[in-house]
């Protein structure tokens, strides 16, 4: 696609459809600047739909985000929760229990990763999953190297990561958590449907190694091919490597 605002639109898009289509299966969503668009293209298209459409998709929404900070709590600007809250659960009226996200201030975070797995199992399983594509290869926060049975857990970051995500931190990875709760990659590979959306130059040369190198730990997102029902979003210049025929 032309540029990241025709993406944020096609990617909105395909996540109303789907929870339109699913009400009995959460959407997977996700978190960070890709999403930002995203969220607001959504907003977007809810308030064109009819009254009774709007109504509907707010009553049915039920969602499960990819991962939480740990030692974040809920009020805490920098946490996944405080951003999701912004971008959409109080812009759409939703009720904090249909925008779950991972405890980041439970007190043992491995087992709060183990019940919010459990969760998403009782709750069906994610539907349309949502994701965007670190630089080092990570989807969610499974960093490499990581194996396709991953489960939802509690691990540590990796310096490249702190230092992507250190914008909301002022800067300074090392304000950035150590550790997070991610879904892992049995959840996300579980979904109905996966959306990946990528976006800018510095995304094509990960985004190639992720579609066309043979699936491996050392690039997380590389088991999506795997996936009967991935579907790729992204604009020209993060295609820019396959463009070039390189």
């Amino acid at each position: 696609m032309a540029d990241a605002q025709a993406v944020a639109a096609a990617a909105a898009e395909r996540l109303l459809q789907a929870r339109q289509a699913q009400p009995q299966r959460p959407l997977g969503l996700a978190t960070g600047r890709t999403m930002v668009p995203v969220y607001a293209a959504m907003r977007q298209q809810l308030g064109r739909l009819g009254s009774q459409q709007q109504r509907q998709t707010r009553a049915d929404w039920l969602s499960f985000n990819l991962d939480e900070y740990v030692g974040l709590g809920p009020h805490d600007p920098r946490s996944f929760k405080a951003f999701m809250a912004g971008q959409l659960q109080g812009p759409l009226g939703l009720r904090p229990e249909q925008v779950l996200l991972p405890d980041g201030l439970a007190a043992d975070p491995q087992a709060e990763a183990r019940r919010y797995g459990a969760a998403l199992a009782v709750a069906g399983g994610v539907g349309l999953q949502l994701l965007g594509l670190g630089l080092n290869g990570h989807v969610g926060f499974n960093e490499p190297p990581c194996g396709a049975e991953a489960p939802c857990r509690c691990l540590t970051l990796s310096a490249a990561t702190r230092t992507q995500n250190a914008g909301a931190f002022g800067g300074d990875p090392e304000a950035v958590p150590a550790q997070a709760i991610t879904l892992g990659l049995a959840e996300i590979l579980a979904a109905g449907q996966i959306l990946l959306v990528v976006t800018g130059a510095s995304k094509a040369a990960i985004l190639k190694r992720a579609l066309q190198e043979p699936p491996c730990p050392e690039v997380p997102a590389s088991w999506l091919q795997h996936h009967p029902r991935l579907e790729v979003v992204a604009d020209q210049a993060a295609l820019g490597m396959f463009l070039q025929g390189r």
